[in-house]
């Protein structure tokens, strides 16, 4: 099956499924002497972790990572970099209801009339859980990123129909990590968290929207047709699972201005060039600007849920009724957020050795 690698000369290969034995990532084209630790990609893993609070799923997986290859006395040597995370708490047994029964929301029925099969046991390959492969790429990518001084930041900025209010960004990252909601606005995260408590004790769920925000990417990253930067950002951050909606800088809030108020306008900083506005997201022409990149993703609210839905017995071709049981995020916003991180740091990482900003051989 196609569709599993992304990036041109920052490769990543992600592979496994929900309940199969594992799951994981290759990254092939990382440059050589890269200092890299099982720490660093643990540290990222350990932030997407299920079970870590009452708002996300109960699944005890603890996530330890294990490396393979690519990395030699503590730096990379160049060679394919394999990440595997063993599954050790997956409960096959309450999908079995749902083999012939498409579960509303989720990929099943999709992914039959897709490939005539499917594998039904938490999703599959479907299933959120394989964005480990995500993170163990984006944990490399951020390695990369930080020999350039690029910073990648996610946070949650809305949850149902409670919205964060603007918090600086030198403070975005600091005030996201102290709560189980991943919003830098602490009241509203209070809010967005008995939000998400009350739909899980309806046994319903939430969505919301996620904003990731990119600091010290230089002017000139980016192609100015077919692989144009905010073109392989939103096509990135929109393969993220239960991602509906992608927009750059002000996205769809530009279709109702005009560009005499949009247009970011050129100003000098000593001998840098920056913009007095940031509206395009520090993305123009398909080719970063120097300001800082921003991008939300509109978040469904995750599909299983424990109240009875209709769906369709494939086998026997006939309507019926199922109610879905297991352990699930009621708000899978917070957990999204390393995934997008890495999603776009993967992106520019990418980028940034096609461009020649980092040395494709060797660092």
């Amino acid at each position: 099956m196609a569709g599993n690698t992304t990036g041109d000369f920052f490769a990543v290969t992600t592979f496994g499924s929900s309940h199969g034995r594992a799951l994981g990532a290759v990254i092939d084209g990382c440059p050589a002497g890269l200092e890299l630790s099982v720490e660093d990609i643990q540290s990222e893993l350990d932030r997407r972790r299920p079970g870590t609070s009452k708002i996300t799923t109960s699944r005890g997986e603890t996530d330890q990572v294990e490396v393979l290859s690519g990395i030699f006395q503590g730096k990379t040597d160049g060679t394919p970099i394999t990440g595997v995370v063993y599954n050790k708490d997956a409960d096959s047994s309450v999908y079995e209801p749902f083999k012939n029964k498409p579960r509303p929301g989720h990929g099943d029925y999709t992914w039959t009339a897709r490939y005539g099969f499917y594998d039904y046991r938490g999703g599959g390959r479907g299933s959120g859980r394989t964005t480990i492969g995500h993170v163990i790429g984006g944990a490399v990518a951020k390695k990369l990123l930080e020999l350039v001084e690029i910073k990648v930041v996610s946070h949650v900025t809305q949850v149902a129909d409670v919205k964060a209010n603007h918090v600086a960004y030198g403070l975005i990252e600091e005030y996201a990590s102290g709560n189980p909601v991943r919003c830098a606005d602490e009241k509203a995260a209070i809010l967005m968290e008995g939000k998400i408590l009350e739909a899980k004790e309806k046994g319903d769920s939430v969505g919301g929207v996620v904003e990731t925000l990119a600091f010290g990417v230089p002017a000139g990253l980016g192609e100015p047709v077919f692989d144009k930067l905010d073109a392989d950002l939103a096509r990135a951050l929109m393969g993220i699972g239960s991602v509906k909606g992608v927009e750059i800088g002000f996205g769809f809030q530009l279709a109702e201005s005009t560009a005499s108020v949009t247009n970011d306008e050129y100003y000098l900083e000593g001998k840098e060039i920056k913009t007095t506005t940031n509206t395009s997201g520090g993305i123009i022409g398909g080719i970063s600007n120097g300001m800082p990149i921003v991008a939300r993703m509109a978040v469904k609210p995750t599909p299983s849920i424990s109240t009875v839905q209709k769906t369709v017995d494939l086998e026997k071709r006939e309507e019926t009724e199922i109610r879905i049981k297991g352990r699930h995020d009621p708000c899978i916003c917070p957990r999204v957020t390393p995934v997008a991180e890495s999603a776009m740091a993967m992106v520019l990482a990418d980028h940034l050795l096609r461009s020649g900003f980092i040395n494709p051989r060797h660092v």
